[in-house]
């Protein structure tokens, strides 16, 4: 039996360009989701000079992977809503990225910066918008 329309998967309808955003934006929450797991690790056996202060920092690391992960997963199911907050946090690399070359991190730092500049222009190429219906 033969359908009149053929049968095509999500991953056929997202362009390489925003997979490649998703992957990374995937890659940095992941990133981010180890790094909170190492300070969950460190507040729990070391001896904490202000106990708050750790657990803030603890939360804000988890919950920066989480909004991460869940952009990357609505601009991989082509929510154009997701797209500005993406590009906000990977502007934030910049400065960031400059700040450690500044204390004598470059080599964090260039790559961290490299990253967010190559997501962000991941995220507003044309193949990208025409998929999210922008621009």
């Amino acid at each position: 039996m033969t359908t009149d329309s053929p049968v095509t998967s999500d991953s056929a309808l997202v362009p390489g360009p925003l997979r490649g955003a998703v992957w990374l934006l995937r890659g940095e929450a992941a990133a981010l989701g180890l790094l909170a797991a190492y300070l969950i690790y460190a507040d729990l056996t070391s001896t904490a000079s202000d106990l708050v202060n750790a657990l803030f920092v603890t939360a804000f690391t988890a919950g920066g992977a989480l909004v991460l992960w869940l952009l990357g997963a609505a601009l991989g199911r082509l929510r154009s809503g997701a797209r500005a907050p993406a590009i906000v946090l990977q502007l934030m690399l910049l400065p960031v990225g400059y700040y450690m070359i500044q204390g004598g991190l470059a080599w964090l730092g260039i790559p961290l910066m490299a990253l967010g500049v190559l997501v962000v222009g991941l995220l507003v190429c044309a193949p990208t918008n025409r998929a999210l219906g922008v621009g």
